[in-house]
């Protein structure tokens, strides 16, 4: 039986912003741009039992670099101690545009 833990809603808020950060140390090794900035992510869960899921999506529907960044996802979690568990669950709507990328990844990128 998995244990529970007891954190506030502001406790959890602050596991998620750190779950963010570490999130934002994964890099598209094709565009060089951690997966935040590329807007890759769409929703974090996190819950009393410390399971997450990430709920992302890739540039293209048939990148060859799930894998990959399922595993450097898994990587970086694991430096937050209160994450027990990961699932990503890769989505495909919406569908990603150079819209969802952050000024920062846009700039980095040469785009407007």
């Amino acid at each position: 039986m998995s244990e529970t833990f007891d954190w506030s809603e502001e406790e959890v808020e602050e596991i998620k912003g750190r779950i963010l950060a570490a999130l934002e140390t994964v890099i598209d090794p094709e565009l060089g741009i951690d997966i935040v900035n590329l807007g890759l992510i769409y929703e974090i869960d996190f819950n009393n039992l410390g399971e997450c899921v990430i709920k992302m999506t890739l540039t293209t529907m048939g990148c060859p670099l799930a894998d990959v960044l399922t595993d450097q996802i898994h990587g970086a979690l694991a430096e937050v101690p209160e994450v027990k568990n990961v699932e990503v669950k890769l989505v495909w709507y919406p569908a990603w545009t150079t819209d969802k990328m952050s000024r920062y990844a846009r700039i980095a990128l040469g785009i407007r």
